[in-house]
């Protein structure tokens, strides 16, 4: 069976937040008593998991490539975190809450899972409702994107789907209008109405969006460049275009 694996005090104590039933169990590094890890031990308990102490260097082997500061979460079974039914989601949100204009970031091939982790982690603080990605060619929730959201991946759910033209058609029959981040665009970010509800679409790093994504927008925007470089890390320009959302919306 394949497991995957949550490190980080931030990233764990996150999951048994939000996600405590399915974390399976615990490992904590032998020998460490400090305060966070005991608060972290307390609230597996209160959720009745398990937890156990190992050798460091397992702890290493498991998530290799995060920091583990001394705690890594066991999910149960094959569980990823990631969702799957988008238009059932957006219909439930919509019925809970009629009057809020929603907000929806779709990444487009985003494989660099410290831009995901970003992009989660702005996300979070702009109140995005959520994030949709192609299931392939993307990256998922991986250690390295749950350390780097530092929480955020419990918190914004994720959605992977088969088909990212067919997505945004669903979100937009259910009302939102979608606008898409490229530099060839004449409108600016700052010249467009985001008070209703919209989704933010992003390009991968290096080639933006691809022909039938772009194509699938409602409208294009560019976000403009003062200095020599021609465009911005794709968490960077998703986090521009979050904030000008709040912005708008909260004035």
């Amino acid at each position: 069976m394949t497991h995957q694996y949550v490190g980080g005090l931030h990233s764990v104590k996150a999951a048994l937040k939000s996600s405590a039933s399915e974390i399976d169990h615990l490992l904590v590094q032998k020998g460490r008593r400090d305060t966070r890890l005991k608060d972290l031990r307390e609230l597996a308990r209160k959720h009745a998991i398990d937890t156990r102490e190992v050798n460091r260097s397992e702890l290493n082997d498991l998530v290799s490539d995060v920091q583990h500061q001394g705690v890594v979460a066991v999910l149960r079974g094959t569980s990823t975190g990631v969702r799957e039914d988008l238009a059932q989601f957006i219909e439930e949100l919509k019925a809970q809450k009629p009057d809020k204009a929603l907000l929806v970031l779709l990444l487009d091939e985003v494989q660099d899972p410290h831009n995901l982790g970003a992009c989660l982690r702005s996300a979070d603080a702009a109140g995005v409702d959520a994030i949709v990605a192609p299931a392939d060619n993307s990256v998922g929730l991986t250690p390295v994107v749950r350390k780097v959201a530092s929480g955020a991946a419990d918190s914004v759910p994720l959605f992977q789907v088969t088909n990212l033209k067919r997505a945004m058609a669903e979100l937009q029959e259910a009302g939102l209008w979608i606008f898409g981040a490229a530099g060839e665009a004449e409108q600016s970010l700052y010249e467009l109405d985001f008070k209703g509800s919209v989704a933010i679409v992003m390009g991968a790093e290096g080639r933006g969006l691809r022909r039938l994504t772009r194509e699938s927008c409602d409208q294009l925007f560019k976000i403009p460049m003062q200095g020599d470089v021609s465009s911005l890390n794709v968490s960077v320009a998703a986090g521009v275009s979050l904030f000008e959302v709040v912005r708008q919306r909260l004035c």
